[in-house]
């Protein structure tokens, strides 16, 4: 956008959990890739305001990938029994959304009495307390390193976790050999793995509930937020040129870009 007064110079962070909280410190002015805008991510380990996001910019819906051959078992949310395994991220809102919506935390993110979380140094079982938490924005320690959770009973599914030195393509190697029977992240991404699988893998579940995505920065620096929900308002038109339209149109913001005005 020529004349946007901005100008980028990109580095990669390979960590994920808390990346949001680096555009608080000296070293990032922005962060940015796939971040769900939530009030709980604003803040820092000791509650503090910390950092600001931006407009969103895109909007995230989680769902199911899976097996196409199990897509008509698991069509639904509600489908999933202690018989499945089903695979998240850690730290994501794909693992704590699909946690609130088979009702193995709640709102908070507190675990369901009972739940049986293996953990590094053995299996810790939930009493219902906030002691027992995992949420979009960070876990209770004596949940950390986990790696499995086996509901209270039946009427839940059970729950495989992918740690941060995890890949994708490792996700999608476990579901494709069995080694576990869903994925559960945001829509887009598991669209696109539907697409490259030729038939073998597809979505079912379509969350009902929508997330924004946004960038974060510091939340003193008001002028550089202001500049950039200016920009990225008019990128996507207030929302309404979004992922699916890029995918239509790859240069559909570049085309929206060079049309701008100062």
């Amino acid at each position: 956008m020529d004349g946007a007064g901005l100008s980028f110079n990109r580095r990669g962070i390979d960590v994920w959990p808390g990346i949001w909280l680096l555009a608080a410190s000296r070293e990032f002015d922005v962060v940015g890739g796939g971040i769900a805008i939530l009030e709980e991510r604003t803040r820092d380990a000791s509650g503090m305001l910390a950092v600001a996001f931006t407009s969103g910019h895109i909007v995230f819906r989680h769902s199911l990938l899976v097996r196409s051959t199990d897509a008509e078992r698991l069509a639904e949310y509600s489908d999933l029994t202690s018989g499945d395994l089903v695979g998240v991220a850690v730290e994501t809102t794909g693992e704590s959304r699909f946690l609130q919506i088979v009702g193995l935390i709640d709102e908070a993110g507190v675990l369901l009495t009972g739940t049986r979380v293996t953990i590094p140094g053995g299996i810790v079982v939930s009493d219902g307390s906030d002691s027992y938490r995992i949420a979009a924005s960070g876990s209770t320690r004596n949940l950390a390193g986990r790696s499995h959770l086996e509901p209270p009973s039946a009427g839940f599914p059970r729950v495989v976790f992918f740690g941060p030195e995890s890949v994708r393509a490792d996700h999608l190697d476990a579901l494709a050999t069995g080694q576990v029977d869903a994925l559960a992240n945001d829509d887009i991404s598991n669209r696109v793995a539907e697409r490259e699988s030729a038939g073998l893998l597809a979505v079912t579940a379509l969350d009902t509930e929508a997330e924004l995505g946004g960038f974060a920065l510091d939340q003193d620096d008001e002028a550089l937020l202001t500049c950039l929900d200016d920009k990225l308002n008019y990128l996507t038109d207030e929302r309404n040129v979004g992922y699916a339209e890029w995918l239509g149109n790859p240069s559909v913001f570049l085309e929206r870009a060079e049309a701008w005005t100062p």
